[in-house]
């Protein structure tokens, strides 16, 4: 007899977590869709390397997880990015970077380890800022006193407009640059490893 009850307790809490979960209502896609930019950039596709070597050359040295906002017709320099403020690199939460072995960010040696990317931009130049508070929104508590390293560097005309903020890395010399874009701007961000 109890061991009756109990199994149909178990039947009713059963369906009502089912009705329950069933229910649940998930978020719209967000305008500003989260994005990844690794260097190497076929890191994330490392585990379908087929020989060591494949995969030691695909070993991540730095990942970016950023949101992409869209132009959307709106004026971005100065504007969507807006000069002499801290912005986001982005939108929603702060950009993070993360770095799997220590860099030269600059001229500045930093640790491996994740930090925020802040930017302060002119119509110039940029200083792309390290920080160490991460898991934040956007710029609002970004504090100077947490800084880590950053760098000045000058604004180029992108060749062709482009629609959504972008990241992506290109090898160098001595490491690889981080290109940042959108609409006609472009920067270049050295990194050392």
């Amino acid at each position: 007899m109890v061991r009756s009850l109990t199994m149909a307790l178990a039947a009713v809490l059963m369906l009502a977590m089912g009705t329950t979960l069933s229910a649940q209502k998930f978020p719209a896609l967000d305008k500003s869709p989260m994005d990844a930019a690794y260097y190497p950039v076929r890191a994330a596709f490392r585990g379908m390397a087929k020989t060591e070597e494949e995969k030691k050359a695909g070993m991540p040295v730095v990942r970016v997880l950023y949101s992409r906002p869209l132009k959307n017709d709106r004026e971005v320099a100065g504007k969507l990015i807006p000069y002499n403020e801290i912005w986001r690199a982005g939108a929603n939460e702060s950009t993070e970077i993360k770095f799997y072995k220590d860099v030269t960010f600059g001229s500045t040696m930093v640790k491996a380890g994740t930090y925020s990317l802040f930017v302060k931009a002119t119509e110039k130049e940029w200083t792309v800022i390290l920080n160490s508070d991460t898991d934040s929104w956007g710029g609002y508590s970004y504090k100077s006193d947490n800084d880590v390293a950053s760098v000045t560097v000058p604004v180029q005309a992108a060749t062709d407009a482009i629609e959504a903020f972008s990241i992506l890395f290109e090898k160098s010399d001595d490491g690889a640059h981080m290109l940042m874009g959108w609409d006609k701007l472009l920067v270049r961000v050295p990194i050392k490893f």
